[in-house]
């Protein structure tokens, strides 16, 4: 299996781009503030899946996935933060707040599953 073939990593890489495309064009204040955050926390949802995709052992995996989870709710923070200040309107920010949710559904699936598979690995470990 490719990384790619991620489908939670594929919507997180898709959320960061959209969120890139409507920060770039804030004033130099609000991309520098808000938005330097914002993009930080977006971008390493699917950066943090990926490093613990290239890891060798599930619970390096599991790991970063749950740093992946931890970016994932800063960045519900910034987005909110964004929207309180006007920085987003509130057809985007839906749109941002229904696209969180299904990855956070997504990669607590992951999450799980990346675990079960870390309790096989031990029980082959323990039984050699």
């Amino acid at each position: 299996m490719k990384l790619e073939d991620l489908e939670v990593y594929m919507l997180s890489m898709d959320i960061g781009e959209k969120v890139w495309s409507i920060v770039i064009k804030w004033d130099d204040f609000s991309r520098n503030t808000v938005g330097r955050q914002l993009v930080k926390a977006v971008d390493s949802v699917a950066a943090n899946l990926s490093e613990g995709f290239g890891r060798y052992h599930y619970r390096e995996k599991k790991h970063f996935s749950y740093y992946s989870r931890g970016s994932l709710y800063e960045t519900r923070t910034w987005l909110v933060k964004a929207h309180n200040r006007d920085l987003l309107n509130h057809d985007d920010f839906k749109l941002f707040m229904k696209d969180i949710n299904i990855i956070g559904v997504k990669l607590n699936n992951y999450i799980k599953a990346t675990r079960s598979n870390e309790v096989q690995e031990d029980s082959e470990e323990y039984s050699l």
